[in-house]
Parts: C-alpha cells; sequence; structure tokens
C-alpha cells in the first residue's frame, strides 16, 4: 500500500438480506485528506464507514485502512483512529476532565489532555458535570474523545447536526486544525456547504455505488450548470437588446422590474448592464451574483436533496 494512502476500498460490496447497501465500491483517501461522503438516507455511507471502522465485514471485495485489514487486524486499527459518532451518551455525573481520562487510558497512545481541551475550547469547563454542559459543548467533548489517543485517521459522523451556527463554525475551525496537524479526517455531513469548505475531495453516493468523486471545486466546474445568474432590481422595467442570446427572465413586476441574466462571464455583462441603466436614466435597486454550488451537482446527480 502506499504510504501516502489512508484508506483503500476496492470492489467492496454488502447485503443485508435482499438489500444491496454497497455495490463494488472503490475509493482511496490520501494521508492528511479531508474526505467527505456525500448521499441521501440509504445511500450507503453508513455502510462503508462501519466496515471502515470494522464494525462490519465486507461481502465481497478488500478494504484496508492505515495499512491494516480491519476483519484480521481490528486491534491494531484501534489504536489508531478516532471516532466521533452523530450522538454520543455520557455519564452526567463525571466531570469533563474524568471522562477525558478515562478514555486516554484504553489506548497505548495518549494525547496531552490539556492540548486537547483547548483544541475544542472547553478548558474553563474541564471540572463541570456532563449535565451542565450544553448540546455545543457536549459535540466539542465528543470530537475531543474521538482525539485522545493521538490518532492518524478520524472519522466524524454529522459531527455539527443540530447545532447552531455559531457553535458549527468553531467545530469547522477545529476540524481546520487536525488537517494543519496532518491527520486524516472522514466526515459525513448533511450539510453541503460544509463539505463544499472543509472537504479536499468529496464522493457523492446514491443507492450503494459512488456517483461522483472529485474535488468540490472540479464537481461544480463538471456540472451542467456552469453558468452564473445575475439577478438584479430596475426602479421601471430595462430594455436589453444587447445582451444578444443571453435573453434575461422577468421574474416580477410589481412597480420595480426584477430580471435574472444568466451569463458565462459576469465582468462584461455587469459592465453592459450599469451601461444599459445610465443609458436608459434607470436605477439599479439591487444586483446579485449566484454561481453554481456543491449542491447544484448533488441535486443534478442524485435528483433529489441530500437530507431526503
Amino acid at each position: 500500500m502506499n504510504e501516502n494512502t489512508a484508506v483503500r476500498v476496492k470492489n467492496v460490496s454488502k447485503r443485508y438480506g435482499r438489500t444491496l447497501a454497497l455495490d463494488k465500491v472503490s475509493l482511496e483517501i490520501g494521508s492528511g485528506e479531508v474526505f467527505g461522503l456525500l448521499g441521501r438516507n440509504g445511500a450507503g455511507k453508513t455502510s462503508l464507514i462501519e466496515i471502515l471502522e470494522g464494525l462490519r465485514t465486507v461481502d465481497e471485495g478488500k478494504v484496508s485502512v492505515l495499512g491494516f485489514d480491519p476483519t484480521r487486524q481490528l486491534d491494531s486499527i484501534k489504536q489508531r483512529i478516532g471516532i466521533q459518532l452523530q450522538s454520543s451518551s455520557f455519564f452526567h455525573k463525571l466531570r469533563v476532565v474524568e471522562i477525558m481520562q478515562q478514555f486516554r487510558s484504553y489506548y497505548k497512545r495518549q494525547g496531552d489532555l490539556d492540548e486537547l481541551l483547548a483544541l475544542v475550547a472547553l478548558n474553563e469547563k474541564r471540572n463541570s458535570f456532563i449535565s451542565d454542559l450544553s448540546l455545543g459543548q457536549k459535540q466539542r467533548l465528543a470530537l475531543a474523545l474521538a482525539l485522545v489517543n493521538d490518532p492518524d485517521m478520524v472519522f466524524l459522523d454529522e459531527p455539527t447536526a443540530g447545532l447552531d451556527a455559531q457553535v458549527r463554525r468553531q467545530l469547522w475551525h477545529t476540524i481546520g486544525q487536525m488537517k494543519q496537524s496532518g491527520k486524516t479526517i472522514l466526515l459525513t455531513t448533511h450539510y453541503i456547504e460544509e463539505a463544499e469548505l472543509l472537504c479536499d475531495r468529496v464522493c457523492i453516493m446514491d443507492a450503494g455505488r459512488t456517483i461522483a468523486l472529485d474535488t468540490p471545486a472540479n464537481l461544480i466546474a463538471r456540472g451542467q450548470q456552469r453558468l452564473a445568474r445575475i439577478c438584479f432590481t430596475t426602479i421601471k422595467p430595462l430594455a436589453l437588446d444587447q445582451f444578444g442570446g443571453a435573453s434575461p427572465t422577468l421574474l416580477s413586476l410589481n412597480g420595480n422590474a426584477r430580471y435574472a441574466l444568466e451569463v458565462e462571464n459576469t465582468g462584461p455583462a455587469i459592465v453592459q448592464l450599469v451601461s444599459a441603466i445610465a443609458q436608459q436614466n434607470n436605477e439599479l435597486l439591487e444586483l446579485q451574483i449566484n454561481r453554481a454550488t456543491l449542491e447544484d451537482v448533488f441535486l443534478e446527480l442524485t435528483g433529489k436533496e441530500i437530507g431526503q
């Protein structure tokens, strides 16, 4: 196995009765990479992750995690990976520092407790009972517990689910620090903007198969929605004959006139737009430029929103 490859999955299939959860899935995750798994419920993400974590076995194919076979060398893998589940339950009458010391005792390699608390911004809560922590603080504690053995690879299953925007951004910052330290991160999320922001590469799964795998930027570039959309509102209707084939769409007419214009190059289009407004003695009230996103690509490939 290439030393720069943390995970290798080759032609992996998994069945549950008559249900084919994974259908000849193949992918590789590079060492130090933040790798995202996107897919609707039932796409196969959980089955794949549980196989990599050694919780389930494959029916067909081969898997290697950090150079080990999860089926035969699970004890070796456990020492070198960290796992944060989507939801965790802790004994409420333990203090933060006590539960972290307990988890550290399970491993040969142990991370520095003070550094971990600082990483997840829980220093001030180190002597607090679990029952006194907020939801966001419990999520940060779960992340700290996934790092107590200073793992080479971390599995994050919906790490920001149910959190408000501020706490979510705090965790994004922490994940960025983990990447800078050289850890390999496998992330599942229902927030597509989260994957677009954090992940080096993204694998989109549907019906047990990988249907796209690339960087977010390349996936967006390969999508069908390559045109940028300029949405603008003028104080009165505007003649836009000079835009030629790029016919503007009138979205609403309620005193003011709102248009949507799809173009390949926004710079010249905006220059033309401003010129037309000035020549016609009109007034621009609002201007917005929208480009294709990873969510657009996901909808294009799967036909449904990620939460469905």
